[in-house]
């Protein structure tokens, strides 16, 4: 009975000890989680920089052909898919209107020729023959005229041949078939409306573009890696060929255009022009480093300094860094692997 009176006159003290206990525990336990939380154990690692770009498949070889004149579309040889040899005929225009101006403008420059020939034989003497000066200079304007309508008249059947050779589009490499815009013959078509798309699938290559604050660390020659989301589980191993030299028109801020070479391999049938992807490049790499986050260190008075916790205790100590790569500085002295260091929240 005498316990009891007793506990209920102190029961306060009884709680407060408690209150205090529990305090204490949960004060040392919130310690003891932020020296786990904030701490990181030093150890050799690989740590890398490196820079990712976007972009697209594209090919250095690709054509649109047009007919350089209007006309009748009388013969057209492929179709879309066809595969077709360096300068084989693609398509043609009737060319029997052009033939009859052809041979029109050849018995013009015929005639001329005569008349040039036959001026020349009327005044072959006309230097030394005794002539005034204005005689002379009438007979000169004449030989000149008809020197001049000769040159005109071959100028004028030289531009109705090529005419005829234009008539015909040709491949300008081997390649692809992709566009037809007038598959059937006889249709009268305009140089706007009948195009012939080419590509050449042997010169695909990936088209980045690299930001002016990214392009210094890009040259000529470096190797990367490329994904396509096409192929999201294959990597292209790639090369740079040039980074352009000129600001790339039609973007929103100034970038500059990466021609990256890339051998597509057993893909090579699947890839196609506008598929998008990533390249990344390594741009520095140092292997089994010891390596700690940038947040642990503080600097004062140009030196740089970590906290190590050696059994729970806090010690400052003095390093010397290297390299910082995405965050993680090289150490070179002042820290061994394993070694525990806190960072101060």
């Amino acid at each position: 009975m005498r316990v009891i009176l007793r506990i209920k006159r102190y029961w306060w003290l009884m709680l407060l000890g408690l209150l205090v206990g529990g305090g204490f525990m949960w004060w040392r336990n919130n310690q003891v989680k932020e020296l786990k939380t904030n701490t990181y154990t030093v150890k050799k690692q690989d740590i890398t920089e490196t820079l990712s770009l976007s972009g697209e498949i594209d090919a250095k070889e690709k054509a649109d052909l047009k007919f350089q004149t209007s006309g009748l579309l009388s013969w057209v040889g492929v179709k879309e898919g066809d595969r077709v040899k360096k300068y084989q005929a693609l398509a043609s225009l009737d060319k029997r209107e052009l033939t009859n101006s052809l041979n029109q403008y050849m018995n013009l420059f015929m005639k001329e020729r005569w008349d040039f020939e036959q001026g020349v034989d009327d005044h072959k003497d006309w230097q030394t023959r005794g002539m005034t000066d204005a005689a002379r200079d009438a007979v000169k304007r004449t030989l000149d005229k008809n020197q001049f309508d000769l040159n005109n008249a071959v100028l004028a059947f030289e531009a109705k041949s090529l005419a005829i050779k234009f008539a015909t589009i040709f491949s300008p490499f081997a390649g692809i078939v992709t566009k037809v815009d007038v598959p059937q013959p006889g249709t009268n078509i305009t140089p706007a409306g009948a195009v012939f798309s080419i590509v050449n699938p042997d010169s695909l290559y990936f088209s980045a573009t690299a930001d002016q604050t990214e392009v210094p660390s890009l040259q000529a020659g470096m190797t990367g890696i490329v994904v396509l989301d096409s192929f999201p589980e294959q990597e292209f191993n790639v090369l740079v060929e040039r980074v352009g030299f000129m600001p790339k028109t039609g973007e929103s801020g100034t970038v500059y255009e990466l021609i990256i070479n890339f051998d597509p391999g057993e893909s090579r049938e699947a890839i196609k022009i506008g598929m998008t992807g990533d390249l990344s490049f390594v741009l520095k790499e140092k292997k089994g480093v010891l390596a700690i986050p940038e947040a642990y260190i503080q600097k004062k008075n140009g030196n740089l300094f970590v906290t190590k916790l050696i059994q729970s205790q806090q010690e400052i100590t003095k390093i010397v860094s290297g390299d910082t790569i995405e965050g993680m500085v090289e150490i070179k002295e002042g820290l061994n692997e394993n070694d525990v260091i806190y960072n101060q929240p």
